[in-house]
């Protein structure tokens, strides 16, 4: 007789299975069998190389206990992140919206394929898939008509304390198209956590800029992952604003699937005292001839702030070229960072370049300021501003450029 030991679950993971049983309901495979797997394995933990720096099952128990958010009043009239946006709402249950010339929307029974690894240093099936099925995540699909220039930003909402806090999004712009989309994740007025699974496809020649504005409230646990698929001679820009949440892992994996893909990453972490944001990404240069920028600013007042970033370059991938840079700057001895950039490299005619830096503001550049009638508080304000600002700008996109840096200036006046 083989007798098999269980392994005991922490409040936090037992509090996780509750919540996800509590709204279970019917004959849903699915779910049960993410349960299952959530039981038998729990949460991830740092002996797991993906999740070294975030230890999700002790680190959730000491952020907030999982419950159902209530929703927040007026969230419905939650003001659109960019001018003239369609709102999407990721509800199941919510009305389709208005509809777009040139893009479709609709609701299916899917649920993220959390037996399909993204991230190979996970365990053997995806964790935040498997969380995200588990709490009972619907698809909502997106579709860009081939060659569409979509000029109206396509706003990604899901409402807190709704269903459609447990996000799935699979969306594709064909071949040609132009499109902006802006992920929304607000503050649940809440203990809660949150999911929220994307899969983008971009066809051939196609063009789209993805925001990720992150500002969920102080007791708030999210964990999101975006799974880009770029054509060839496709553009893909992504900007991730994370200004919120108290346990915050968010995944991006870019695969470029055909030559002349170009990825385009920046992003700001900005981090108060309690807080741990956790950004992951991989970029999978699979053909030749295809390039890939990444830039993370961090400004660190407390907390723990965490960035593992990984160019893989596969073989026959030659020609190229890609940069990773993770610059910090910490303002406090309360708070650090963890960056762990990294290169896997099978071809040999490459280009491919990453760093890491982290400091104080610099006490030259402070003086210089303060040497022509600035005052401290004001000049280390403009000097950290200065900072972020540069990558935000590299947008290129007016309204974009306007809307970030106006979150931004409230953090920075706030913290």
């Amino acid at each position: 007789m083989t007798v098999h030991q269980l392994r005991r679950m922490t409040p936090a993971e037992e509090a996780v299975i509750v919540s996800a049983e509590a709204s279970l309901a019917g004959s849903d495979e699915a779910r049960r069998g993410a349960i299952a797997i959530l039981k038998r394995d729990g949460l991830p933990h740092r002996r797991i190389e993906a999740w070294h720096y975030t230890d999700l099952r002790s680190l959730l128990g000491r952020a907030a206990v999982p419950a159902e958010a209530a929703p927040m009043p007026g969230a419905s009239y939650l003001a659109p992140f960019l001018p003239n946006s369609a709102v999407v709402d990721l509800g199941h249950d919510a009305p389709l919206p208005t509809p777009i010339p040139g893009v479709s929307v609709a609701r299916t029974g899917e649920t993220p394929d959390w037996r399909h690894v993204v991230n190979h240093l996970d365990r053997d099936f995806d964790s935040i898939r498997l969380l995200a099925t588990a709490f009972g995540a619907r698809a909502t699909t997106i579709g860009v008509e081939a060659g569409a220039e979509i000029s109206q930003p396509i706003e990604l909402r899901a409402e807190p304390g709704d269903a459609g806090d447990r996000a799935y999004v699979l969306c594709e712009v064909g071949a040609g198209a132009k499109a902006t989309f802006v992920e929304r994740l607000a503050d649940g007025g809440a203990r809660a956590l949150s999911t929220a699974v994307a899969t983008l496809a971009i066809g051939e020649g196609a063009e789209v800029l993805w925001i990720v504005d992150q500002a969920k409230g102080a007791g708030e646990t999210h964990l999101g992952q975006l799974n880009v698929t770029i054509g060839k001679d496709a553009v893909f820009k992504l900007f991730v604003l994370n200004a919120g949440g108290a346990l915050v892992r968010l995944e991006v994996h870019a695969e470029t699937a055909g030559e002349g893909a170009d990825i385009q990453m920046r992003g700001v972490n900005l981090l108060a005292p309690g807080q741990h944001i956790d950004v992951t990404t991989t970029l999978n240069h699979t053909v030749a001839h295809t390039t890939s920028t990444e830039t993370f600013r961090n400004v660190v007042t407390g907390g723990h702030g965490v960035f593992q970033g990984m160019i893989r370059v596969a073989r026959g991938a030659q020609k190229t070229d890609a940069r990773m840079a993770c610059n910090t700057l910490l303002l406090s001895d309360d708070g650090d960072f963890s960056a762990k950039p990294e290169l896997e490299i099978f071809a040999d005619d490459v280009q491919c370049g990453h760093g890491a830096t982290a400091g104080e503001i610099d006490a030259s550049h402070l003086f210089y300021l303060m040497s022509r009638g600035i005052p401290e508080r004001e000049a280390r304000g403009l000097l950290v501003k200065a900072f972020v600002k540069e990558v935000v700008e590299e947008l290129e996109h007016e309204a974009a450029i306007e809307a970030l840096e106006a979150r931004i200036d409230s953090w920075l006046e706030t913290h």
